[in-house]
């Protein structure tokens, strides 16, 4: 199991019906309303196997509350940063490393 940071922008067409289950896909995270009243900026730390898995179970809970919902994220690890949107891979880049001090 590894530890991933999530940033994500998720858009519907129910805002009342995803924001809690949302908030409960990532407690301890933020769940903020953008500018657009359909549309939530998401922050949080999940752990599990890969990013594409995560995306995967998150993407699918949320479309159990509402079926037009749309997800665009970013997976961050200590291996790299994995792009989603809605279930297809959009592109994968590795870590930055520190230069030695």
């Amino acid at each position: 199991m590894r530890r991933f940071e999530l940033r994500a922008t998720v858009s519907t067409e129910r805002p009342e019906a995803v924001r809690p289950i949302l908030e409960s896909l990532v407690p301890g995270g933020r769940v903020t309303p953008s500018e657009d009243p359909k549309e939530f900026r998401v922050e949080g730390t999940l752990t599990g196997v890969s990013a594409r898995d995560l995306n995967r179970q998150f993407l699918a809970a949320l479309r159990r509350g509402e079926r037009r919902t749309r997800l665009r994220s970013e997976w961050s690890s200590p291996e790299g940063v994995e792009r989603f949107f809605d279930y297809v891979p959009k592109g994968k880049r590795a870590a930055v490393q520190e230069p030695p001090s």
